[in-house]
């Protein structure tokens, strides 16, 4: 009889949770989102942070909102337009898509950014530090759109380049250059685009809280090459990922074609102890390994939720201790609530490690954030500060 009791107990707790659920209350305070395209209306976000999509579609027979891994079934009107809403998001940009009958397509309501691999919809979510990369009148510097040949792929190659305020009018002045990487299904205009990294730039400068330098921002898409199919696994052998050599097409590409041309047409100060490296994610990871095999080429290492660097990593490269002057590991806080087990072992336990090993590290954990673009804004503010600073 207790037991039986306590299932009726159990049932009726978990009832009450539904329809709590179901009958909650949406703020009714949608305003546009700020990356909207001019004149649409659509998409909106609220101060819980929930994202309101609509298009008209009258034929479908089933639209939702895909957002943030979840998608949410949008209900139709008399005049087939969809209309619904997503739970509350976290702070910052998020990348999302409607699905209409199964098929996944942008949104024709906001800007399109390059993300998952395709040109998509994105949404800010306001943030309550969002003034740090906001938009002032403050002075700019520019982002300039480069095309160049590359020898080692034979190939015409774009990259982004960011020269602080005031670059054109001191002709005589030379400055340092961070070499700055995007994630996993993204490209070269990743980090002006979503990351908003000129404006953060700006800001700062005009603050005075950072050394002007130049950025330059390329493309480190790695593709597994469609004729290589993967080796059988011994399963003797110990898998590792990322698979070993996948970041020398672009440790090439860098070396060679890039921080040359930069040096060549810029006014850098071309040496090492002028010269960074950083990026998020796979570009993290990228960084990790260039920057370890050469460090006769950068001084400053920084990486934002991809991967970390352990005292063994640093005993197997050669005048890595002596050359690096900084080595700056970040997550987003919900990183690391449920870390994935990878290569590097635990970041912050690594990073910690090197500091009592003798280098000069940071450790950064962006509050309430996960693997997102919020977090790596953050973690640029917090990381650009520390360059190029002795």
């Amino acid at each position: 009889m207790k037991q039986i009791q306590l299932l009726i107990l159990v049932f009726a707790l978990i009832s009450g949770n539904i329809a709590v659920a179901q009958t909650e209350k949406v703020v009714e305070d949608f305003k546009p989102s700020e990356v909207n395209q001019i004149g649409k209306e659509y998409p909106q976000v609220n101060s819980e942070g929930r994202v309101r999509v609509q298009i008209e579609a009258p034929e479908a027979n089933n639209v939702q909102l895909d957002i943030g891994a979840v998608k949410y079934d949008l209900t139709k009107d008399e005049n087939g337009v969809w209309i619904g809403e997503s739970a509350p998001q976290d702070e910052g940009f998020h990348y999302y898509q409607l699905n209409i009958d199964g098929a996944s397509v942008p949104d024709p309501g906001s800007r399109y950014f390059y993300g998952a691999s395709r040109w998509g919809s994105g949404i800010e979510i306001p943030a309550h530090d969002q003034d740090f990369y906001a938009l002032k009148n403050v002075p700019h510097g520019q982002v300039r759109e480069l095309q160049y040949y590359s020898e080692v792929q034979e190939s015409m190659r774009r990259c982004f380049v960011y020269t602080p305020p005031g670059y054109e009018k001191n002709v005589e002045k030379r400055y340092p250059v961070l070499y700055l990487q995007h994630g996993g299904g993204e490209n070269e205009t990743g980090w002006s685009n979503q990351g908003r990294v000129n404006l953060i730039m700006d800001n700062l400068l005009a603050e005075g809280q950072v050394k002007p330098f130049i950025i330059v921002m390329d493309n480190g898409s790695w593709y597994r090459p469609r004729d290589q199919r993967p080796a059988p696994r011994d399963t003797t052998e110990k898998r590792t990922w990322p698979p070993k050599g996948w970041a020398d097409g672009f440790m090439n590409v860098l070396l060679k074609d890039v921080i040359p041309m930069i040096d060549a047409n810029f006014r850098t100060i071309a040496d090492q102890e002028n010269r960074a490296m950083a990026g998020l994610s796979m570009g993290g990871m990228q960084t990790r390994i260039i920057t370890l095999n050469n460090p006769d080429v950068f001084s400053h290492v920084g990486m934002f939720s991809g991967g970390s660097i352990s005292v063994e990593d640093v005993e197997n490269a050669e005048g890595f201790k002596e050359n690096i002057k900084l080595v700056f590991i970040s997550y987003g806080s919900k990183e690391l609530e449920n870390p994935r087990p990878g290569p590097w072992g635990d970041p912050k336990e690594n990073t910690n490690a090197l500091k009592e090993y003798g280098m000069n590290t940071h450790f950064y954990v962006s509050p309430e954030t996960a693997h997102e673009w919020q977090s790596w804004r953050r973690s640029f503010y917090q990381f650009a500060p520390l360059l190029f600073t002795e």
